[in-house]
């Protein structure tokens, strides 16, 4: 999973130039931590986009043709698959958010 081969069709992640976008820092990471799992053999990144394909599928029957917000599909996707893997539980992210979302301004990570 070395390449950006795999990183095309349907469930992509927004691209420019060959590039990925990320419009936070928290998409980066969010992005990264799911290839590391997958390298880590955790899943593998075609089990990860069949279940991103499906999720974007049911936020565009819920929503219709509005541009889906990638990230947050990404990783309510990424979210599904470490509890249902048992790698890590709902309450264990919603604690980690927390925790994030309250530090000062200036730490985006």
């Amino acid at each position: 999973m070395n390449d950006n081969a795999e990183l095309t069709g349907v469930g992509a992640p927004p691209m420019a130039n060959g590039e990925l976008i990320f419009e936070a820092p928290w998409q980066g990471r969010a992005f990264g931590m799911a290839r590391a799992l997958c390298e880590a053999e955790m899943f593998t990144w075609d089990e990860f986009r069949q279940l991103l394909i499906s999720n974007i599928a049911i936020w565009e029957q819920q929503h219709g043709e509005a541009l889906y917000p990638y990230y947050d599909i990404f990783f309510q996707t990424l979210s599904m698959l470490l509890a249902s893997k048992d790698l890590c539980a709902d309450h264990e992210l919603v604690a980690r958010e927390a925790e994030f979302a309250a530090r000062p301004h200036g730490h985006d990570h």
